[in-house]
């Protein structure tokens, strides 16, 4: 059955403050490395100036997974979608300072971006590592994954292409589960993460870190699309 997706944000509009390094590598690094919203579908070889496969990362926060596994898959091009701009800030310090050339930022709402901006069956793997929970009953409607999530990205795979979700929110990982079993082109591979290669482990974040500290459970979800016959 398919699902509209519900657009409601899945992040809290806030003023953040920035430090002034990260204010000034924003400032000086986003025309670099930044990418501006357009209505059309990003051309990937323009903008990383190659055919390598484009892995997107949704809300990659201070960039810690965006930043390490780009160093560790050279071969690979990686998209981030953030909205805070601290994390941008930072995010774009860190790919000057290791001479990333494998890497662009982007910073607006994930579902816009999706909806306009990513063509179909035009990238490799989508990671969402640790989205905002929203733990309160009455702000579930903000979760970025719930009904209408897999038919928003899925399109944009390839056949084969992955899907990777973590949280440390026992409920969430219920709900995200339920969502994406129910969606027929989605195909779940319960030892997906652990048969990933050292490049292509998931680094450890902030908000994990976070979690264990609080004894909460890791789930890692992995799903792939599946291929057409």
């Amino acid at each position: 059955m398919s699902h509209a997706y519900r657009h409601i944000r899945s992040y809290a509009v806030r003023q953040t403050r920035m430090s002034k390094h990260q204010r000034e590598s924003f400032e000086r690094l986003y025309p670099v490395y930044g990418v501006a919203f357009t209505v059309q579908p990003v051309r990937w070889y323009e903008c990383f100036g190659n055919d390598n496969p484009v892995i997107v990362e949704i809300g990659f926060g201070m960039g810690e997974a965006l930043i390490e596994t780009a160093r560790r898959m050279p071969n690979h091009n990686f998209f981030g979608i953030e909205v805070h701009k601290p994390g941008l800030g930072k995010t774009l310090g860190r790919i000057e300072r290791e001479q990333l050339s494998n890497i662009r930022v982007i910073r607006e709402d994930a579902v816009i971006v999706f909806r306009q901006m990513i063509a179909p069956e035009s990238v490799a793997g989508i990671h969402v590592f640790f989205p905002d929970p929203w733990p309160k009953k009455r702000h579930h409607k903000r979760r970025l994954i719930k009904p209408g999530f897999p038919e928003l990205v899925t399109p944009t795979l390839v056949p084969g292409g992955y899907l990777y979700i973590a949280t440390d929110w026992d409920e969430y990982a219920e709900q995200i589960a339920q969502v994406l079993d129910a969606y027929p082109l989605l195909l779940r591979e319960p030892n997906g993460p652990a048969a990933q290669t050292d490049d292509r482990r998931r680094p450890q974040t902030e908000f994990e870190r976070k979690g264990l500290a609080k004894d909460h459970a890791i789930h890692e979800l992995f799903y792939r699309r599946a291929v057409d016959r």
